[in-house]
């Protein structure tokens, strides 16, 4: 099980509506059950980002990091930091 702490949870909660087309949770504990029963990652640099879109198997060959960065299912913790969620 993943443990998110506040920073993540927050940063979920501010930015939901770029993945989802309404809110999925409203509180703290909403969201952290939420990206537990969706099995979000938190990873901690932008090279971790892209392992992990390669290692799902999808073709980040010729994409920027700025393009990978902004796909609807990665969130920037803001800390270096990135949240991302199988949706």
């Amino acid at each position: 099980m993943h443990e998110f702490d506040d920073a993540v949870l927050e940063c979920f909660l501010k930015n939901q509506l770029q993945l989802f087309p309404e809110k999925v949770a409203e509180t703290l504990e909403e969201a952290e059950d939420f990206l537990e029963n969706c099995m979000a990652v938190v990873v901690d640099s932008v090279e971790e980002v892209i392992e992990y879109f390669e290692d799902a198997g999808i073709d980040t060959d010729g994409a920027m990091d700025d393009e990978i960065l902004d796909a609807d299912e990665v969130f920037d913790i803001g800390d270096g930091r990135y949240l991302i969620i199988e949706a």
